[in-house]
């Protein structure tokens, strides 16, 4: 789950980040009323869950609160890569003397958390990555004994950050550290962090993604969630607990545990196809939450060919065959469907598909190159 600008920075300034003086407006009349309590300089930022704002032009500097309101009104009538703006960010314009990257992730080869920073900020971290690899620090944080002052001093001479400024960094390291921790993040960035001509330290932009596994955990985030970023069959899809991920191919799956759908995609690449999706319905899956799952994968129009791939350890495969046979008859699908199924009530599932307009294959080799030939035959 990603969070909006506003709401990062509102999470970094529980934590002691300085962040800048600003507030949240849905309308332009409210960007005039803030600027005006701001004292009339400031930056009007659009709050969409997608890279190059400034670009597109949802960042701009007013000088005045009435310039303020008529730069909101155009911002909040657009559209950026698709998605609406429906809320602005009102802060106070700061005087930028020098522009830092700060953030914590997940380094997964490494199985730890890393803080990265950078002296070339303001842009994406991926860009310096790529361009300039020498100019990124990576601390490794165990998990355990969590961040500490020696690496935040390390990472401070590591971009050279003048000694004046390396107490309030280590603050916000820490503090950025606890915030990732806390609120079960898997990105946790400040870019930029600025160093103002009035020599402070500033979160001027703010970015978190949170762990949706996670999510129980944290109810008051749920309820600001922002779907307009996220296809509709992955909204649909948490209402019956399935875990779906849209890719770009034309073979969709439906597959039970996590590691059989990797599997399953990845013979269907080496075979030559592409899978359309990821999705796990996992564990136990019903006739009910197999028809919600099919429907899902059903709902891509790029979509020629289904495969469902079921080894029944806890799932039993009577049941997912009558959830194909319910959602065949409640959906009507025009693709063509491969099923597999072993183990669990394998044998009574093929009964049960056996009457219905499906192929079955007796291994996931023959699904796959089932699944292929019949996607390549479909028109376009």
């Amino acid at each position: 789950m990603k969070l909006h600008e506003y709401q990062s920075k509102q999470i970094f300034s529980r934590y002691g980040i300085p962040i800048p003086k600003g507030s949240v407006a849905n309308t332009a009349s409210e960007v005039r009323q803030i600027a005006g309590e701001l004292g009339g300089k400031v930056v009007v930022k659009s709050q969409v869950l997608v890279g190059g704002r400034g670009k597109a032009g949802g960042i701009r500097l007013a000088k005045t609160p009435e310039e303020a309101e008529e730069l909101a009104t155009s911002i909040l009538a657009m559209e950026i890569n698709g998605l609406p703006v429906r809320k602005v960010l009102v802060d106070e314009a700061i005087n930028i003397d020098k522009e830092i990257y700060l953030g914590v992730s997940i380094d997964r080869g490494a199985q730890l958390p890393v803080m990265l920073a950078s002296a070339l900020g303001g842009v994406d971290i991926e860009q310096v990555a790529k361009e300039s690899p020498e100019a990124i620090i990576r601390v490794y944080i165990d998990p355990l004994l969590g961040l500490q002052d020696y690496q935040a001093r390390d990472i401070a001479v590591g971009i050279d950050l003048p000694k004046v400024f390396w107490k309030s960094f280590a603050e916000i390291c820490k503090g950025l550290w606890k915030a990732f921790c806390d609120i079960d993040a898997t990105l946790a960035e400040i870019n930029p962090l600025v160093i103002t001509e009035e020599n402070h330290l500033t979160a001027l932009d703010g970015k978190v993604v949170v762990d949706d596994s996670a999510l129980f955990r944290h109810p008051d985030l749920v309820e600001v969630r922002d779907f307009d970023y996220e296809y509709p069959a992955e909204i649909q899809a948490r209402k019956y607990n399935l875990i779906y991920i849209k890719l770009d191919g034309t073979i969709g799956c439906m597959v039970n545990g996590a590691g059989l759908a990797m599997a399953s995609m990845d013979v269907i690449k080496e075979l030559g196809g592409e899978p359309a999706n990821f999705l796990d319905i996992g564990g136990g899956a019903g006739a009910e939450k197999v028809t919600a799952a099919l429907r899902i994968i059903l709902s891509d129009p790029k979509v020629k060919a289904i495969m469902i791939n079921i080894f029944g350890g806890i799932t039993r495969c009577d049941e997912v065959a009558r959830g194909v046979l319910n959602a065949i008859n409640e959906v009507k699908p025009a693709v063509p469907i491969v099923v597999r199924l072993a183990g669990t009530q394998a044998e009574q599932g093929r009964k049960i598909l056996a009457g219905a307009n499906v192929v079955t294959a007796s291994n996931l080799i023959e699904a796959a190159k089932t699944a292929i030939k019949l996607a390549k035959d479909e028109p376009e």
